[in-house]
């Protein structure tokens, strides 16, 4: 028998389908899933089902049904697409400046859930292609919930990595500002104010909430401190990546940086403001080497950086303890299994933690904390927290200003930038095709 006689034998098929079938069943750890298997025999061996019933089959010389063989192929793309969404690698477009100059507003990447371990759907019952918005409706429905679980992965969260997960505070989103944080809005307007003018809210489930990319910089059980814009963690400066920048104040002799200056150097010409009262910009994202560059241009006569210094109370976590986001810590990040200690003047740093993210009643009177009802005065923690940052450090919305980011909200790594549009000059940037973001 010939290869090919090999390949197209129906007990053949049925072998290499029923294998991988299994396999993946393993990895899913829900054994009620062999039963698939019943449905694969049938389709190969006795055909008693016609499981595609979409699909038309022909007789030898029968002319085709152009609608039909289209139908059949959407449909197998859908399905094909979405397992590969769910499981393996997701495609997602950076929307904000915040990882500049790392990673690019439009820059469009194929994100790994295999690094990490792809969750288990949570909210299965969703249009396809979509995430939460269709049409400027939610585009999902929570008539099914599943519990958290994530699938064995290559590895956990490192320090260094770039990572995609849920926003963790976009559970509650306003309807005529989803973009902005609800949280936010509400500790300095108030929670009437902000409904009555952005709202009403919507409530979103876990696994719904908004996508963002930042990179990990401190994981479960470390001691993070930011001084003069840089991060320490247990102690040690961290790395300077090549594309962490911080905003500089750039004095000139008067004259305009060229077009030809601005593109040289790489810099975002939106994130560009020259004052001619100092002469200068006030705020100018520069990373390492390209502050050195700046440094040496003839007409430029004094850099200096915006570091804030005095207490930010939208810094987390909100309760005046003198924090800014260039002078922040230390601040120990949550690991599971951990147990602290919980007193009127800790709670803020970990109540979020307890009510939203690990699901307890929580409530404080006075001094005396309660926990699903019961006096409380330690916490032991459920799940892993990580720190998140972006690398354009002064335009960044990121941990600092929202907390911790749970385990359970980790999606994946980016592992390809396959294209990258600039809608600012109409056009692709071709240099960046096809990088492994670092």
């Amino acid at each position: 028998m010939s290869l090919k006689e090999v390949t197209r034998n129906r007990w053949f098929k049925l072998g290499i389908w029923a294998l991988l079938y299994t396999a993946w069943v393993i990895w899913l750890g829900n054994y009620w899933w062999l039963f698939g298997l019943i449905i694969i025999f049938d389709l190969f061996i006795t055909k008693k089902v016609k499981w595609l019933f979409w699909k038309k089959e022909y007789k030898e010389g029968e002319k085709h049904n152009a609608w039909l063989d289209w139908l059949d192929a959407i449909i197998f793309a859908v399905v094909v697409v979405t397992f590969i969404n769910m499981f393996f690698f997701q495609a997602f477009k950076i929307p904000s400046s915040s990882m500049e100059s790392t990673l690019y507003t439009g820059d469009h990447l194929f994100v790994s859930k295999l690094t990490y371990g792809p969750r288990v759907p949570q909210t299965p019952l969703t249009i396809p292609f979509t995430h939460n918005v269709a049409f400027g409706k939610e585009s999902y429905s929570t008539l099914i919930q599943n519990d958290y679980r994530r699938l064995k992965g290559f590895r956990s969260v490192e320090r260094g990595d770039i990572v995609v997960f849920n926003f963790p505070n976009g559970d509650t989103v306003l309807t005529k500002a989803p973009a902005d944080d609800y949280y936010a809005w509400v500790r300095t307007s108030g929670r009437e104010y902000t409904i009555d003018r952005l709202g009403p809210v919507i409530v979103r489930p876990m696994d719904k909430k908004d996508h963002y990319v930042k990179r990990c910089v401190a994981i479960a059980g470390d001691t993070l401190s930011v001084r003069e814009g840089l991060v320490w963690v247990n102690g040690i400066q961290q790395e300077s990546y090549p594309g962490l920048q911080l905003t500089y104040r750039v004095v000139t002799d008067g004259e305009k940086f060229s077009q030809r200056v601005v593109d040289q150097l790489g810099l975002n010409a939106k994130e560009l403001f020259y004052d001619a009262r100092m002469p200068g910009y006030p705020w100018m994202p520069l990373t390492a080497d390209k502050l050195e560059k700046v440094k040496a241009l003839s007409h430029v006569v004094e850099v200096t950086p915006n570091l804030e210094t005095g207490a930010d109370p939208e810094v987390f976590p909100f309760n005046g303890n003198g924090w800014s986001r260039d002078e922040f810590g230390p601040l120990w990040i949550p690991s599971k299994g951990a147990t602290v200690e919980l007193t009127a003047e800790n709670l803020p740093l970990y109540e979020r933690i307890i009510h939203a993210y690990e699901l307890h009643d929580l409530k404080a009177e006075g001094d005396k904390i309660y926990i699903d009802g019961q006096l409380a005065d330690s916490y032991t923690f459920e799940m892993d927290y990580y720190w998140m940052m972006g690398d354009n450090r002064h335009n960044s919305a990121d941990s600092r200003y929202w907390g911790y980011v749970p385990e359970n909200h980790i999606v994946g790594k980016p592992i390809l930038v396959w294209l990258s549009r600039d809608k600012e000059n109409g056009g692709i940037r071709w240099k960046r095709m096809f990088r492994i973001p670092k």
